[in-house]
């Protein structure tokens, strides 16, 4: 009798514990920030004082203003271009407006003395530094925020475009990211092709849009601000060999001023893509005027360079 009042016992507390609600971070891809409330959601804040590589580092963030502390949410890291901070960045993209990351938390971090490592102008950190220091922003951000662990995306601009080809092509860089896109990239640590040293861990599904009218960083290639910088057709054709992609497509867009490329990698179809614009200068291409048009100067572009980068992170690296 007292054998079966303890069996009796057992179902009735494996019952109860069933009927019970279960934790909602009992997904492995949950963050340890889950559960923690977001002070002022929707609103750009700022996080200084980051100790990374014994240097004093900083980044602002931008968390949807419906966050729900108790929900996964993927990251995407911004880099900004030479001479710039983040939040440049954010306000040239538009990218934390919630039609673009209703649904993802935004983090822009900012470079020592206004860029990233790779050019020979910049001179306050090293690769190794950098690539530390975005490892350490992420997982600063883990621990503020739920973060979806298997979904941590990069896009970067200009000299912050050629950083995300940096962190492709780090042994440690490569795995911080479930995909990566640059516009107008400037590729300096990665100029000599295959031979270059290139070593990512893992394959990384990329996206690069880059303007044929660029005068700063040359579709063609040749000598750059901070050194020389690889032809974007021969820059591509090398992640194709390293992400062992068997076949490209092209596709014409907008009356034929967009060439669109896709490359089947691995048996997945548009692991690599490039978006060429035939009259995009050196800027962040928009429908929309922004900032970085006044510059060139031209007007809006044909295509929204950021509807695309959300797009590629949802869907070939969702």
């Amino acid at each position: 009798m007292a054998i079966q009042a303890t069996i009796v016992l057992i179902a009735c507390l494996l019952q109860l514990a069933l009927a019970l609600p279960q934790s909602p971070f009992l997904n492995t891809r949950a963050s340890s920030g889950c559960g923690k409330k977001s002070f002022l959601p929707g609103v750009t804040q700022y996080r200084f004082g980051l100790k990374s590589s014994g240097k004093d580092r900083s980044y602002s963030y931008h968390v949807p203003s419906s966050y729900d502390p108790n929900k996964v949410y993927p990251v995407v890291l911004g880099f900004h271009g030479s001479s710039s901070i983040g939040a440049f960045f954010e306000l040239d993209t538009k990218m934390s407006e919630a039609r673009y990351s209703g649904d993802k938390i935004m983090v822009y971090p900012n470079g020592v003395g206004g860029s990233w490592a790779g050019p020979t102008y910049h001179k306050d950190s090293s690769v190794q530094e950098d690539v530390q220091f975005v490892a350490d922003v992420i997982a600063d951000a883990k621990q503020k925020f739920c973060v979806d662990e298997q979904r941590v995306y990069g896009v970067g601009m200009s000299n912050g475009g050629g950083f995300i080809g940096t962190l492709a092509c780090d042994a440690v860089g490569s795995t911080l990211f479930r995909a990566v896109a640059a516009a107008s990239g400037a590729f300096y640590t990665d100029v000599n092709g295959p031979a270059n040293g290139c070593a990512p861990s893992k394959v990384v599904p990329m996206l690069e849009i880059h303007g044929a009218a660029d005068k700063t960083v040359k579709y063609e290639g040749g000598q750059g601000d901070g050194g020389p910088e690889p032809a974007i057709s021969d820059w591509l054709e090398w992640w194709a060999q390293r992400n062992a992609c068997s076949s490209k497509t092209e596709e014409m867009l907008d009356d034929g001023k967009v060439h669109h490329y896709s490359w089947t990698c691995g048996g997945v179809t548009g692991l690599l893509q490039h978006y060429k614009v035939d009259d995009l200068g050196h800027c962040w291409a928009d429908t929309e005027l922004n900032i970085s048009q006044l510059t060139v100067p031209q007007g809006p572009s044909v295509i929204k360079a950021s509807e695309i980068v959300m797009k590629f992170f949802d869907t070939v690296a969702a």
